[in-house]
């Protein structure tokens, strides 16, 4: 967490250094406070500013031209290529004149429960009411030692999920309670138990007018009791009854990545892509570069789709065989 420090009067606090989840690892970022908000700085070739944690927050960075400003002229003691921002869920006019990308980002309309309901495919509505005849109880959960021994329980299943290293596997109880104990005052956990046995659990982060999902994980050894269907129909029925309209679950397309069976899933249980304004805003002759060439997009975002999905299964097959010969 980010040190307590006087700050001097005026938008700007001294800089300091912040540790942020990077890749499930607790790392240590550049970061400064610019009107009552903490901006961090990642990356190393380049360095990109933003609002820390702004998927989880009601309100998007205040006067992003003041803080603009700031970062270039070097007030706030921190060194950035580019700031990023981004409009909140459901705004998708843009409004700066700044170079954009639009966002993709999975959203649910959850203003009832009926308009949910009428978005899933068949297939998912069946594995709703399996899930309900089979004994599969879905409840509201305290964060507490329990729940915390039941998320290791899940996470330390399997090191591969969905084609790729778990970040999350083989953790002790201590981080697996750092890992999950932020936004406590803003967040439900959702639980599916069978038995006694916790089957997966769904962390649900509150953000004004949306809700945005953080965590969601089931024990693959019971899916075919369909916990995560289940999961996500609570989900959706608690945001409803808190009068939340927009249920968020992460990136629909990331970049030129545009096929995958979790964006299947998505679909089927009654997501649908909504693009979102997001800027990128210069603040360095080499951000400037990098803005143009749009270089921070990253490898996802330079390769075709093609190439993309045949790296993507060469990397499942490799971590699986891995597992297999226990090279993991």
């Amino acid at each position: 967490m980010i040190d307590v420090v006087a700050s001097e009067p005026g938008p700007i606090a001294p800089a300091e250094t912040m540790e942020v989840s990077v890749r499930g690892r607790w790392v240590k970022r550049p970061a400064a406070t610019i009107n009552g908000q903490t901006i961090v700085v990642r990356g190393k070739r380049i360095r990109i500013a933003s609002l820390h944690d702004e998927d989880w927050t009601a309100t998007g960075v205040i006067n992003p031209a003041e803080c603009i400003q700031i970062l270039k002229d070097g007030r706030a003691g921190v060194h950035a290529d580019i700031f990023c921002f981004s409009q909140k869920v459901p705004d998708n006019q843009p409004h700066y004149d700044y170079p954009m990308e639009l966002r993709s980002l999975a959203v649910a309309n959850v203003a009832s429960v009926e308009d949910w309901w009428r978005k899933v495919s068949h297939g998912t509505r069946c594995n709703i009411k399996q899930a309900k005849k089979r004994g599969v109880e879905v409840r509201l959960q305290e964060f507490n030692d329990d729940l915390v021994r039941g998320i290791m329980s899940i996470q330390n299943e399997n090191p591969i999920r969905q084609g790729r290293r778990f970040y999350h596997y083989g953790k002790t109880f201590d981080e697996v309670k750092r890992d999950h104990g932020s936004y406590l005052d803003s967040c439900d956990f959702i639980c599916a138990y069978h038995g006694g046995e916790l089957l997966g659990f769904l962390k649900l982060v509150f953000c004004g007018n949306a809700a945005s999902i953080m965590q969601i994980n089931s024990k693959a050894q019971h899916q075919t009791l369909r916990p995560t269907n289940a999961l996500l129909e609570k989900a959706a029925e608690i945001c409803a009854s808190k009068g939340v309209e927009y249920l968020i679950y992460g990136e629909f397309n990331l970049w030129n990545k545009r096929t995958s069976t979790l964006r299947d899933f998505k679909l089927r249980n009654g997501f649908e892509e909504m693009l979102v304004p997001t800027y990128y805003v210069p603040l360095t002759a080499w951000g400037s570069f990098c803005v143009r060439t749009r270089l921070y997009r990253g490898v996802l975002g330079v390769l075709p789709t093609s190439a993309i999905n045949v790296a993507l299964n060469l990397r499942r097959k490799w971590y699986e065989l891995e597992s297999k010969t226990g090279g993991m």
